[in-house]
């Protein structure tokens, strides 16, 4: 444990100062040392890929299906100061796990979609759903529509949070839904939230929440937008747009077997970015990319 906080604030604290600007031109992927099972790189500045792995290997996508659930919602217009009440349906489509928000309680569309993305709160995603225009089904049939529409061709939805590890897509479709997803100001801006405090009414309370992106909650990366997932079916996940030395540069990291390993692969990514080759890769990390491959391609 102590070896991966080590590796964390050393990639995390990589100067800016190191480059005066990114030549994308002379960057080599085979310099590139990544710990998650699939990676897609992308400078958004030029809309360059700059870096693949194991892109178009299908495999659950965790809680990153809430950038979906976020589009679909702000897609359909619909009011973002209507409070929306939290029920045991919603409870029940979040397959009853835990949650601190309390049934029958009420808070306003958008805030639902802020600690949805932020803080990942499955209910909020549910709660989403639940009150589209038709309805949870309808909401469902909407992401795969919105999928489809941006070319994500390897990619389906059954659920609006992401727990039910049938969500699935490539890193490659991820880029793109993360790339549309840069696009909604809510999202980056809610998204990207160190903490935040949301006003239940009905009753009357407050709940804090904190982003589980622990680069958005510091100061040494600018991040613009961000979601994270989690699932044991689908690893450690990130998708993430930061500004590196001037260039927008959006990652995704799928399958990542500890908590920080994302993490710690955007500090490899943006070192290779600067300076042209990254740390190396544990012996652990190589052997579960070994294993996990097996499993998903067989």
């Amino acid at each position: 444990m102590r070896n991966a906080f080590i590796l964390f604030f050393t990639l995390a604290s990589i100067s800016f100062s190191s480059m005066a600007s990114i030549n994308t031109s002379k960057l080599d992927p085979n310099k590139l040392q990544t710990a998650s099972v699939s990676n897609y790189v992308i400078d958004l500045s030029t809309g360059k890929t700059l870096y693949k792995k194991n892109s178009n290997v299908k495999m659950p996508i965790a809680s990153l299906t809430k950038l979906m659930t976020a589009m679909v919602t702000l897609d359909a217009k619909l009011p973002l100061n209507e409070k929306l009440t939290f029920t045991p349906t919603d409870k029940e489509r979040m397959y009853n796990t835990y949650t601190r928000i309390r049934m029958g309680s009420t808070l306003s569309r958008g805030e639902t979609i802020h600690i949805a993305l932020m803080s990942s709160e499955n209910l909020a995603a549910a709660t989403l759903a639940g009150n589209y225009p038709g309805g949870y089904e309808a909401f469902i049939k909407a992401m795969n529509r919105k999928a489809k529409s941006l070319g994500m061709t390897n990619t389906h939805f059954v659920d609006s949070s992401g727990l039910d590890p049938h969500n699935h897509s490539t890193a490659s479709d991820v880029a793109k839904m993360v790339r549309a997803a840069y696009k909604y100001p809510e999202i980056r801006k809610y998204s990207t939230s160190p903490v935040h405090t949301a006003y239940f009414g009905k009753p009357s309370y407050k709940l804090g929440y904190t982003n589980t992106n622990a680069l958005a909650r510091g100061k040494k990366w600018t991040v613009n937008l961000t979601k994270t997932g989690y699932l044991d079916e689908a690893g450690r996940c990130l998708g993430m747009v930061t500004t590196i030395d001037g260039k927008r540069i959006l990652m995704v990291m799928l399958d990542s077997q500890g908590k920080l390993t994302p993490i710690g692969d955007a500090g490899r990514i943006k070192q290779w970015l600067q300076t042209g080759k990254s740390k190396p890769i544990t012996a652990d990390a190589k052997y579960y990319q070994q294993q996990k491959l097996k499993e998903l391609t067989k």
